[in-house]
């Protein structure tokens, strides 16, 4: 069984413990899917170096398509991680995105989508890291849940300490600027894990091609809770 089947499985049975992560009008909302692959040819060397020439293009994609905000991600194989030295070891690069991304303004609200605590967070401040990361851990009668919210803005980790209780829906943060999210156009870079060992306030978001496999049985697709197919323009 794989993480996301296990995790399914648990949603199906228990859909009330789960909210929302941003906030998102059933009605009127439409949400893009962005395509950040390498068969992308508008993702340019050039574009994906100018970290705002990088935020005009996704911004046009929601205008250009009249969305509220663009989405994916999850186990996708991915182009725009070539713009920094933090994918690129030697050998093998990562490039399997492992969350998903929801693109939107600048402080954009994130919420926890089920009660738990404070974990662990971080400022990760480097060239195309997560900035301002924070991670909850939440407690379910048969297995635990960590979610990780990266990308956020500085202000999002103010007054926090590891161990306070969080609520369903209760705001957690918002969508960092380019100047402390680790130079992205703003996003929220969601992902789930059942086990992140000893890691604290930072996990990794992008891995190994080679071993996505492995990453499937640990990593959930964030979609289980989020729900947000039934949104996706087509």
């Amino acid at each position: 069984m794989t993480a996301t089947e296990k995790l399914a499985a648990y949603v199906k049975e228990n859909l009330a413990t789960f909210g929302k992560v941003v906030d998102l009008d059933p009605v009127y909302d439409k949400l893009y899917p962005l395509d950040l692959t390498l068969s992308n040819t508008e993702l340019t060397p050039e574009l994906l170096a100018d970290t705002a020439a990088f935020s005009a293009w996704v911004n046009q994609c929601l205008a250009v398509n009249n969305c509220r905000y663009a989405i994916g991600g999850y186990m996708e194989h991915r182009a725009v991680y070539t713009r920094s030295q933090l994918f690129n070891a030697e050998g093998e690069p990562r490039r399997l995105h492992l969350g998903v991304d929801i693109w939107g303004p600048a402080g954009t609200p994130v919420y926890a989508p089920a009660a738990g605590t404070i974990h662990s967070f971080a400022d990760n401040n480097h060239f195309g890291d997560y900035g301002p990361t924070i991670i909850l851990q939440h407690q379910f009668a048969e297995f635990t849940l960590y979610s990780l919210y990266g990308h956020l803005s500085r202000k999002s980790l103010e007054g926090l300490h590891n161990g306070i209780v969080i609520q369903k829906n209760q705001p957690i943060g918002t969508f960092g600027d380019p100047i402390e999210n680790g130079s992205w156009p703003p996003h929220l870079h969601f992902q789930l894990m059942l086990d992140i060992g000893d890691a604290k306030g930072d996990y990794p978001g992008v891995g190994y091609y080679s071993r996505k496999s492995e990453y499937e049985q640990n990593i959930p697709d964030p979609e289980v809770i989020l729900n947000f197919a039934r949104y996706v323009q087509t």
